[in-house]
């Protein structure tokens, strides 16, 4: 993602506004039409913003114990209708619950719990990750 990791800081994606246009215009850029955006911790910078302002446009979300959930306001992810799987791992002691929090105030919602497994669940516990992840994929029409 620009400006994290050891990429240079990219003052396009500064603003919410400007994240929701780039990972926009990196899904036009790969013809993806209603996609499940899965978002693991740093990058709930980008999805988040993209879920509340295109949220019509995924097939669902995954949110995996993503950052900046608390910047938004229980109505604001009361708005969306875009089917998501809240999945965190259980030894996840901050951004899980935190997430979490936020999160279940989005009304078509699932929550799964990696058992054993803490903030990068998809690491720890990769069999039961991709479990509950698959689970979602085939419910979704």
């Amino acid at each position: 993602m620009p400006g994290y990791g050891d990429s240079p800081p990219a003052e396009m994606v500064a603003t919410a506004q400007g994240r929701v246009a780039f990972l926009d215009h990196v899904l036009q850029e790969l013809g993806m039409r209603r996609p499940v955006l899965v978002s693991p911790s740093m990058s709930g910078r980008f999805a988040l913003p993209f879920l509340l302002a295109r949220g019509n446009r995924l097939a669902g979300f995954v949110p995996i114990a993503p950052v900046g959930t608390k910047d938004y306001a229980a109505e604001r992810y009361q708005q969306v209708q875009t089917p998501t799987l809240i999945l965190y791992g259980d030894r996840d002691a901050s951004l899980g619950p935190q997430a979490l929090q936020s999160l279940q105030h989005l009304p078509r919602h699932r929550v799964a719990a990696v058992p054993d497994a803490g903030h990068a669940c998809y690491l720890d516990k990769p069999e039961d990750f991709h479990q509950a992840l698959l689970g979602f994929l085939h419910q979704l029409k």
